[in-house]
This record gives C-alpha cells, sequence and structure tokens, in this order.
C-alpha cells in the first residue's frame, strides 16, 4: 500500500537507498508512444546525486535499463519495467544510527508502523526513491509532449533569499544555466553562495521550487475529490521533505478582495480565457486552459553535522552525530522532481478526459 500513483496512468515504485536497486513499473501508458530513452538520461541526470558541490557528494550515474513494455523504440501497452541500480551505497556511514531515531527523520514512525526498519540512508523513506519517480515522469513528459504540453520548474527561493519576480518575468530557459537551477543569474549567484557558506557551517536551508504547465488543454479534473489542484497538492505532497504547497494567488490571494481576484473571462479569437490568472489555470477543480503555476515549499534537510540529542530504540537519551553525505539544500535537486510528479498527474488526467464526453 502506499507506493502506487495514479488511474490510468498508474506508477508503482521500489527499491531502498541502500539497497540492490530502485524501480518503477508504469502501466497505462498508451501503445506507439516514441521512447526517448536519451531524454530520461537527461532528465535522470538532472536528479542525480554528486552533481555540484551545493549537493550530495554520493556518486550514482542512475543509469537506468528498460525491462519491458518498450518495442523498436515505441511503448506497446504493456507495463513498462525500469531499474536503477544503486552503485555508491556507504551503509557503515549508518551504522552509528542503527537503533536510534534521527531528528526530523522518518527513523522512529517507520519503527512504529512495521517494527523493523531499514536504517542505510533511510531505506524506503530516502528521497532516493524519487529517481524511480523521475524516470517514470519521463515518459509522462514524452506523452505531455505529444499533445504539446510543456513542464518547468525552477528554484524561487533559498532561506531568506526570495525571486520576488513571477514567472512571467523570467526567461525560464536560463534555470538550468547554474546549479541552483534559478533563472535570474544575480540571485542564482547569491543563492549559491549562501547554500555554500550553511554547508561550510555542517548545517543546512530550505526553499522553494516554482512549476509553471503551460498550454494544458481546459478540462482536466474530477468533481469533487479529485479536483486537479488536489491530485497536484498530493503529489507534490508525497515528495520527500515538502512542507507546503500554493496554487494561484495562494496565500497572498486572502489580501485581495474579489473584485481584484477575480478572473475576468474574454474571448481570444476561438479561445475562451482570463484577462488574469489568480486561479493558477485551475477553476472548480478543472483546468480552464491557461497557465497553471504553483509553490512548492521544501524543509531544511534534516541530516546536519552536529550533535543532536536523541533517543534510541529502548527509550535512552543518546546522542546523534551527523555522518554520510548528504544534501545541504534539496531544492536543486528537487526541480526536476517536481516536474515530474507534475507530468505524472498531468499525463493521467489527460487520459481520463478522453472517456468524459463523446
Amino acid at each position: 500500500m502506499g507506493n502506487t500513483f495514479g488511474k490510468l496512468f498508474k506508477i508503482s515504485t521500489f527499491g531502498e537507498s541502500h539497497g540492490k536497486a530502485l524501480g518503477v513499473v508504469i502501466d497505462g501508458c498508451p501503445a506507439g508512444l516514441e521512447i526517448d530513452e536519451q531524454f530520461i538520461k537527461a532528465e535522470m541526470q538532472r536528479r542525480k546525486p554528486g552533481q555540484s558541490k551545493i549537493t550530495t557528494q554520493r556518486k550514482e550515474e542512475d543509469e537506468f535499463q528498460i525491462l519491458s513494455g518498450v518495442f523498436e523504440g515505441k511503448s506497446t501497452g504493456t507495463p513498462i519495467g525500469i531499474v536503477i541500480a544503486n552503485e555508491d551505497q556507504k551503509s557503515k556511514d549508518y551504522g552509528h544510527i542503527a537503533d536510534k531515531f534521527r531528528p526530523s527523520h522518518a527513523d522512529y514512525t517507520y519503527f512504529e508502523k512495521y517494527g523493523i526498519r531499514d536504517h542505510r540512508g533511510g531505506g524506503r523513506s530516502s528521497a532516493r526513491e524519487t529517481a524511480a519517480r523521475v524516470a517514470a515522469g519521463a515518459i509522462a513528459k514524452l506523452l505531455l509532449k505529444h499533445y504539446g504540453i510543456s513542464i518547468q520548474a525552477y528554484v524561487s527561493q533559498t532561506g531568506d533569499l526570495k525571486l520576488e519576480k513571477q514567472y512571467t518575468e523570467l526567461d525560464l530557459s536560463l534555470t538550468e544555466t547554474n546549479i541552483i537551477r534559478c533563472p535570474d543569474p544575480e540571485m542564482a549567484e547569491k543563492m549559491i553562495t549562501f547554500i555554500d557558506e550553511v554547508r561550510k557551517n555542517r548545517d543546512t536551508v530550505g526553499g522553494m521550487v516554482t512549476c509553471v504547465a503551460k498550454n494544458v488543454p481546459a478540462g482536466l479534473g474530477e468533481p469533487v475529490f479529485d479536483r486537479l489542484h488536489a491530485e497536484l497538492g498530493k503529489a507534490m505532497l508525497s515528495i520527500n521533505a515538502v512542507k507546503g504547497f500554493e496554487y494561484g494567488s495562494g496565500f497572498e490571494g486572502i489580501k485581495m478582495k474579489g473584485s481584484e481576484h477575480n478572473d475576468a473571462f474574454f474571448k481570444d479569437g476561438d479561445r475562451i480565457r482570463t484577462k488574469t490568472n489568480h486561479s493558477g489555470g485551475i477553476q472548480g477543480g478543472i483546468s480552464n486552459g491557461e497557465d497553471i503555476y504553483f509553490n512548492v515549499a521544501f524543509k531544511p534537510v534534516a541530516t546536519i553535522m552536529q550533535d543532536q540529542e536523541s533517543l534510541n530504540e529502548a527509550g535512552e537519551t543518546v546522542t546523534i552525530s551527523g555522518k554520510g553525505r548528504h544534501d545541504p539544500c534539496v531544492v536543486p535537486r528537487a526541480v526536476p522532481i517536481v516536474e515530474a510528479m507534475t507530468a505524472l498527474v498531468l499525463a493521467d488526467y489527460l487520459l481520463i478526459s478522453r472517456s468524459n464526453k463523446l
């Protein structure tokens, strides 16, 4: 339970941080989709560890192998199986916490739920699990590309350093030109310097990822419990370290009056559009054809290279010493994960929408 996501375009992931491999089974991908393995590889490279001085130094190339569901470069309509080998585990780095609960980690809750836990790198609760999601998300992106839908995420905040410009004021093509994945070069340099200072102080910091989906057709979403924004929220909150989700005007919208917040309709050729987009491209839980945009808040990484007081499985007070290789800030590597989960939601709802009306 809890390892499957989606209704028609459905994924099930498996594997642990220090196990032999991670993997995903994708069920419901339509037959005939060109599976561009170079594109999948590029997406995996964006998420992989060890890519810069402000990410974990664990070295994983995240090479993947497609086991099924693809023939002569195209999907066959049968389940697509993908595995990603783990190659650079240092399990001994976690021996000191085998019976100890790390603050703000899933150690205690996994132990209470299952009565057993894999302490090596967090086991199943590790963000390493998201490699499988990015592989599946890449295939979802290929499906969305077939319909002209694009997804672009970027880092908009780290600590107190916040990008005040809206996505419409930014050149999002600059996102991949720096290691923090912020499309504003000046702010990117400030963020990189800040994270590096935090890392040198043996601490961590949180941040924000903003995501934009363009050319999403109107009509995606289900009443009333499976609203499009509700499913996007669930997708984002399923990502490790996520503490918040807001779409459209979000929490800032409470400062506005209805006369300011309402998105007035107008006719643009054959299309019905809105003059403003405080709704974030979703009204009544259904896409309206405008850009879908939202923010995802990530907490500071829980593992810090400092001594902390905690408890062990016997309830005794112990000292936890930070060891291993960890991200000082998760958001640079979270960008492709946010995009992947967005793609999975939109691909699923796109397929559902084809059965909504004649």
